[in-house]
């Protein structure tokens, strides 16, 4: 066999198999965020499709396909069908640059645990982040509705405010890594993570990518008290589980950008390297659901106060910091 054929039949065998954990891996978190939500609030959460609920997953996905798959008279078609597809398809395209773990040896050859690897991976995530918010704005805008049109708007705005503070959040972490490679941010995390030395840029990438993925306490497109469901209040069927795998699939995104960045991705004593990197999202997972479950929404004029009064001056700072540091250090 012709090496180029088999290297491209690994490529899509490793990706088939992220695509399907992922699916699974989302499918699962919905019922652990019920069930955990519940035990927050003192009462029980889906416990009647299958042992403990576990087949609730699996009732969920048969009804949403038995859904009728309704449009508005008014909606423009071609878009409204388009927007589902590009909210799901860009948050599952990042896993084809994160690092779920060190080298595996298979026939006598090393292979990466990593879909790709390149060098310009980080501005690779940057650009589907800010891909993501057309299916947004679109879903909302070809609608035809005002709720939607108001939660797209929303989005659109949220999304642009808090990328910003999201990227320069993570310019530390490239100056003291030298590399926009996922890989060699991890590698150069040998010695320490880098929230021992970088806390103010965790605290601000994680407080950015809670805004970017739109939850509480900053599900301003979605405010349900406010807009019914904004930017998909006209969605039904499938189309709605597809925006509503994208904000599950999101949420791992954050856990795994999390573990990689701040935590060292898949490095840990005693425990398998895949192992360490599950229990680092997982941990991020659990947080967010706890925010859920705890925080209030705020106000759309707080949110905007947040991101660009506060988190865009302190990551520049810590910025001038970061540098003025390793100056010192290196000289």
């Amino acid at each position: 066999m012709l090496p180029w054929i088999a290297g491209i039949i690994f490529l899509l065998i490793k990706l088939g198999i992220v695509v399907v954990v992922l699916l699974l891996v989302a499918a699962y978190l919905v019922l652990a965020e019920r069930k955990l939500l519940g035990r927050f609030q003192v009462r029980f959460g889906p416990n009647r499709a299958g042992r403990f609920g576990l087949l609730q997953p699996l009732a969920d996905v048969i009804k949403m396909l038995a859904k009728e798959d309704t449009m508005p008279r008014a909606a423009d078609r071609f878009v409204f069908l388009l927007a589902p597809a590009v909210v799901a398809t860009t948050t599952l395209l990042i896993f084809a640059v994160v690092p779920f773990g060190d080298s595996l040896t298979l026939l006598g050859r090393p292979i990466p645990m990593v879909v790709s690897d390149f060098n310009v991976s980080l501005l690779y995530v940057f650009a589907l982040l800010s891909i993501g918010v057309y299916g947004i704005a679109l879903g909302g805008w070809a609608s035809n509705s005002k709720y939607s049109l108001l939660g797209g708007i929303r989005g659109a705005a949220q999304m642009i405010s808090y990328e910003l503070p999201l990227v320069l959040s993570l310019v530390p972490v490239v100056m003291l890594a030298g590399s926009f490679s996922l890989v060699d941010i991890i590698n150069a995390q040998a010695r320490y993570p880098f929230i021992l030395v970088q806390p103010v840029s965790f605290i601000l990438f994680f407080v950015s990518a809670a805004a970017e993925i739109k939850r509480i306490p900053f599900d301003l497109p979605e405010a349900e008290n406010e807009l019914v469901a904004g930017y998909h209040t006209e969605y039904s069927g499938m189309r709605f589980g597809l925006f509503f795998l994208g904000e599950y699939i999101s949420l791992i995104v954050l856990g795994s950008l999390v573990a990689v960045f701040f935590w060292g991705g898949w490095r840990g004593p005693f425990l398998p390297p895949l192992v360490w990197f599950a229990l680092k999202v997982l941990i991020i997972v659990f947080v967010m659901i706890w925010m859920r479950g705890t925080l209030p929404r705020l106000r759309y004029d707080q949110l905007m106060h947040l991101g660009w009064k506060i988190l865009v001056p302190v990551a520049m700072l810590n910025i001038i910091v970061t540098g003025a540091v390793m100056m010192m250090v290196r000289s």
